[in-house]
C-alpha cells in the first residue's frame, strides 16, 4: 500500500491553513493533494478568488510531480535557464512561483498542498501553516 495522507489530515491541514489565512485577513484557497498529485481535499473560503481553485489545486500538483516546493522553481525556469518553459507543460499544470509543497514523511513524498489567494508570501505562509499541522500530526 502506497503511503498517504488520509482525508481526516488532508481536513485538519486544511483547517490549519484556513486559520492562518483568516489570521491574516485573507481568504484562500487550499488544495491538499496525494502522491501523484490527484485532488484529496479543496476549500474555497468565502470571498476567495474563483481563479485560485486552479491555481491551488495546480500548486499542489506541482509540489507532488517535482518533490519540490514551487517557490523552487522561479529561478531555473526564468529565460535561458535550464527549465525555461516548464510552466507550459503538463497540459499548463505546472507552477512556478510560491505556495505548493510537497507532504513528506520519513523522507518520501506522501502528498502536497497548494494555497492561492494572496501575494506569493502570503500564499506561501499559509501553506507553510498546513506543512506544520501535516508535521505535528505525522510525529
Amino acid at each position: 500500500m502506497v503511503d498517504t495522507v488520509s482525508l481526516d489530515t488532508a481536513k485538519e491541514i486544511i483547517d490549519a491553513a484556513e486559520q492562518r489565512a483568516a489570521e491574516i485577513d485573507n481568504p484562500m484557497v487550499i488544495t491538499v493533494a496525494n502522491s501523484e498529485g490527484n485532488l484529496i481535499a479543496q476549500h474555497r473560503m468565502d470571498g476567495a478568488w474563483l481563479a485560485s481553485v486552479d491555481i491551488s489545486r495546480n500548486k499542489a500538483y506541482t509540489a507532488a510531480a517535482l518533490d519540490m516546493p514551487t517557490h523552487d522553481l522561479a529561478d531555473p525556469t526564468r529565460p535561458g535557464e535550464s527549465l525555461y518553459g516548464l510552466q507550459n507543460t503538463n497540459q499548463g499544470r505546472m507552477v512556478i512561483f510560491g505556495g505548493g509543497y510537497p507532504l513528506m514523511r520519513d523522507g518520501d513524498v506522501v502528498g502536497a498542498i497548494g494555497v492561492s489567494g494572496g501575494a506569493v508570501e502570503q500564499d506561501m505562509d499559509v501553506a507553510e501553516s498546513g506543512v506544520d499541522k501535516f508535521d505535528e500530526l505525522s510525529a
